[in-house]
């Protein structure tokens, strides 16, 4: 029996792959399946703090960017849930973490191009139906479906990457992903250390400072950056987040963008400064109660963790003074962020991706990794795309290019020049954008 045969499957169900589904619910001409592993949409789940918020607009939802009419828009959302007018009254243009959590969800539940409970086993070329055949299992069950697919769109997502030092201490190591989860057991400990440098490093600080008193724990938080860094949020800077600015950095030598990305950090790992700001009031005003037991320091690598009865005693460099130090705490978070992980369902297909290097896909402009312009990647080319690729403000531009790469024409505007500046030697910094109705070809 022949059987039916997909479009598009996506693999993984993060926010970029959800936008995808959503921007590709409306278009008649695709037949679409997006797959995932979990029972649900959660994103994050253990970092929902109360107070936490995103570091980009509400514009930067699922769909607006590409299509501000589109049913499935926050401000959709918003108005359904009775609170537009709420919404309007704070003049905040930045969700709540859970906000944009419960508005993902809520977008995943109008949508009947999704199937939870299934795990990507293996994918394989099927030469008999000229498609890709993808087996996926039932993490329950274990039940095996398998589906066929014409094109692929990887959305796995990179995963929380802690440091070997931390291997052979995992039962008093947590990565901050897990936070929420074992906060309750966190405050029971004498001694708290939190080991990174991000947003998500600060909003855990500031949420464990806020209890230091009535709870009595000691609290410190290290980080190897010479400094906390703040975001980087002017306007013109921001312009960096678009495509001209992804057009210059892909078209640089491969050395010299590994370069770019280590320099660019306040870009897209700072801390915004207001938390950064709310911290040292904090801390100001805890201290007004009396001597305060938590202490903030830079310029320090984790070296060793040593795995004691009841502690650990953590080895630090400063690495200004070359000089190393050591501390002893009972419960460690690594705030240390998360790296992209190969998935292991693509072995079968190995073959057919282009690689860069061992381990790393060679990503076309426009995100795809084979010859065919088959197989496609969201978030896995900070590499060759720079770090726009975990933005959500540029979710929806990837999303509409690789729309177009599929269909032949762009069903939603692409805007391609957006920006004031210029940033290469021959670049005109003419404003553009690409639309065209089916059936019209055009590529950018």
């Amino acid at each position: 029996m022949q059987p039916h045969v997909y479009d598009v499957i996506g693999i993984g169900l993060g926010p970029f792959n959800l936008g995808l589904a959503c921007l590709s619910s409306t278009l008649t001409e695709l037949d679409c399946l997006f797959l995932e592993r979990k029972p649900e949409f959660s994103w994050h789940p253990g970092l929902m703090l109360e107070a936490a918020h995103l570091q980009t607009p509400f514009m930067a939802d699922l769909v607006t960017m590409a299509d501000p009419t589109h049913p499935l828009s926050f401000l959709n959302y918003i108005k359904q849930q009775g609170r537009l007018y709420a919404f309007y009254i704070r003049e905040n243009f930045f969700l709540m973490r859970r906000e944009f959590n419960q508005y993902c969800q809520w977008a995943a539940t109008q949508l009947n191009n999704v199937v939870y409970n299934q795990e990507a086993e293996e994918i394989t070329w099927d030469d008999q139906h000229q498609c890709y055949r993808v087996q996926a299992q039932h993490p329950i069950s274990q039940k095996s479906t398998v589906y066929f697919a014409r094109r692929l769109v990887f959305g796995t997502g990179p995963v929380a990457n802690l440091p070997a030092p931390c291997a052979r201490a995992r039962e008093r190591v947590i990565h901050s992903q897990d936070y929420l989860f074992k906060k309750h057991e966190l405050q029971k400990q004498r001694s708290i250390t939190l080991v990174g440098s991000g947003q998500s490093a600060a909003e855990i600080f500031y949420d464990l400072l806020q209890d230091i008193d009535s709870k009595g724990y000691q609290l410190n938080w290290i980080t190897r950056s010479p400094r906390i860094f703040p975001l980087e949020y002017t306007k013109i800077t921001l312009e960096m987040t678009s495509p001209d600015y992804v057009d210059y950095f892909y078209n640089l030598p491969a050395p010299t963008r590994a370069k770019l990305l280590t320099q660019q950090h306040g870009l897209y790992k700072g801390i915004n400064s207001e938390l950064i700001n709310a911290i040292y009031d904090l801390m100001y005003i805890k201290q007004l109660n009396g001597p305060l037991d938590a202490r903030i320091t830079t310029n320090a690598s984790l070296q060793q963790v040593q795995d004691l009865p009841g502690a650990l005693k953590l080895r630090f460099l400063q690495q200004e003074q070359e000089q190393t130090f050591e501390i002893d705490t009972q419960f460690v978070v690594m705030a240390t962020g998360y790296k992209y992980r190969l998935p292991e369902f693509i072995h079968g297909i190995q073959n057919l991706i282009n690689w860069e290097a061992p381990g790393r896909f060679a990503v076309d402009r426009h995100y795809s990794i084979d010859d065919r312009k088959t197989l496609f990647v969201q978030n896995a080319e900070l590499h060759s795309h720079g770090f726009a690729a975990p933005d959500l403000g540029m979710a929806c531009y990837r999303n509409s290019c690789i729309l177009r790469e599929i269909l032949g024409y762009a069903p939603y505007p692409i805007e391609e020049r957006i920006a004031f500046q210029t940033f290469a030697a021959n670049s005109e910094g003419v404003r553009s954008f690409t639309y065209a109705q089916p059936g019209c070809e055009v590529r950018a």
